[in-house]
């Protein structure tokens, strides 16, 4: 890793890093589209991840979302997301995870205040708007669980296709943008908006915005700089001793 580089994260008072799904590949989860295999080819994703979908064949859908689950179990944080959670505890409140991933890696690796813009796969919430009745502790079973006294279905707690981002997380996020000196871009496609457009905002704001992936981006445009390597080789290099 280049010394320039190295500078940036020094010097920065405040770092966000902007992750997608190539860094989760490295850890072997396989991105949203490939995930859709086996059984499960024939489907389109927006005939699974919508809340018309799971409304239309609840146990469909929760089924496809088990198997997900069940595989993320699995695998493991990579070099990348440990570098990422070595660097915040050595520097507390310095940097900020902003994840389009819902694999919890980031979480598992042992980063703090996770801001996952679409949300964790790993978790449920209610389907309708929550009545007295509905409590965790009394789920009825099945696939999915749900409440014994008005039928209110749990649901992956994931943003779903025509779902808006969580308001807390993506407002914490904007300010992260703006208030950093270095946004790291990392595994990242940069064609899923609102998030891609975080790299806009912290660049429009003054601060270095370092793209890492193996490829080109479509916020290669916006970036101070490209490094073409994978997270679980650049970020070490670059975070490490710093």
């Amino acid at each position: 890793m280049d010394e320039e580089l190295r500078a940036w994260v020094r010097s920065a008072r405040a770092i966000a890093v902007l992750s997608g799904a190539g860094m989760s590949a490295e850890s072997g989860v396989p991105t949203f589209r490939d995930a859709l295999t086996g059984l499960w080819a024939r489907f389109d994703p927006q005939q699974l991840a919508t809340e018309a979908a799971f409304r239309r064949q609840p146990q469909l859908v929760w089924d496809w979302y088990a198997e997900r689950r069940a595989a993320l179990e699995r695998v493991q944080a990579n070099a990348g997301h440990v570098a990422i959670a070595d660097f915040q505890r050595r520097h507390p409140g310095r940097l900020t995870v902003i994840t389009q991933n819902v694999d919890g890696l980031h979480q598992r690796a042992g980063s703090a205040g996770v801001l996952a813009l679409h949300g964790n796969i790993a978790q449920d919430r209610w389907l309708d708007a929550p009545r007295a009745c509905c409590s965790k502790e009394t789920l009825a079973d099945g696939r999915p669980p749900r409440c014994p006294a008005c039928g209110n279905l749990r649901r992956p707690d994931v943003v779903w296709f025509g779902e808006m981002l969580p308001e807390a997380e993506l407002g914490t996020a904007q300010v992260a943008a703006e208030s950093c000196d270095l946004m790291l871009v990392v595994g990242t496609s940069g064609e899923v908006y609102p998030a891609a457009g975080l790299a806009s905002v912290a660049r429009q704001a003054g601060a270095h915005v370092l793209i890492v992936n193996p490829d080109g981006t479509a916020l290669d445009g916006v970036a101070t700089r490209c490094v073409r390597a994978t997270a679980a080789v650049a970020l070490p290099a670059l975070l490490g001793g710093a």
